[in-house]
């Protein structure tokens, strides 16, 4: 058993953060959003609600919906969560953690 990982968290989205690169972008798409028409990389639909973190976050930008489907296309992967707010997607890029 790993510890200090949420159980929201899937082996198969482990894996898939594992495999992400630097600068690599994942979606974290609404319930209405067609993740395989803009990406063939879609992990399973298991979240229903993004839950409230304490990670720090250093800063949010809105994008206009055709910029972000473009960004989806090239994301390394598409999470289907199930949230169904309109528009409630997000891009997160993995960066480099400091020493």
């Amino acid at each position: 058993m790993l510890k200090g990982i949420s159980p929201f968290l899937s082996p198969d989205l482990l894996s898939t953060l594992y495999r992400m690169g630097h600068g690599d972008e994942i979606i974290l798409a609404d319930a209405h959003f067609n993740g395989e028409t803009f990406n063939p990389k879609v992990e399973a639909s298991y979240l229903k609600k993004v839950q409230a973190t304490q990670l720090k976050i250093d800063s949010i930008e809105k994008i206009e919906r055709f910029a972000f489907y473009e960004r989806a296309k090239k994301a390394f992967a598409v999470v289907m969560t199930g949230e169904t707010v309109k528009y409630g997607n997000l891009i997160l890029k993995k960066g480099v953690t400091p020493f």
